[in-house]
């Protein structure tokens, strides 16, 4: 399935800043990914996902509801991104999180 990083621009670096760096690591370049822009689901399309509802509760983790609720722990950006919460820092103990179903759906809507 989708990683968030299917489909990034990756940049070569080899300035001249960065030889001392490239040079302690063995590296002849430095990767920089390009930050993909993902779009939030439409009114339209929020109505045709199904919206699971898990409360915060401590020791709880983004990948951990990924791993739970679609088999896959690498894809917690998405429950992070459709509740516009980025980190766990952000959500509080007791707080509703929703987790967007079908996954192929919410993917097929990020990428707009």
């Amino acid at each position: 399935m989708a990683s968030r990083y299917e489909d990034t621009v990756i940049f070569k670096d080899e300035l001249e800043i960065y030889r001392n760096l490239m040079e302690d690591r063995g590296v002849p370049f430095i990767r920089h990914y390009a930050t993909p822009q993902l779009r939030y689901p439409s009114v339209s399309q929020l109505v045709n996902l199904t919206r699971l509802e898990h409360i915060w509760k401590t020791g709880d983790r983004y990948y951990k509801l990924a791993s739970k609720y679609y088999g896959r722990p690498e894809l917690w950006w998405v429950i992070a991104h459709f509740n516009q919460k980025p980190t766990e820092a952000q959500v509080g103990i007791g707080e509703i999180i929703y987790i967007p179903l079908p996954l192929e759906k919410i993917l097929l809507y990020y990428k707009g």
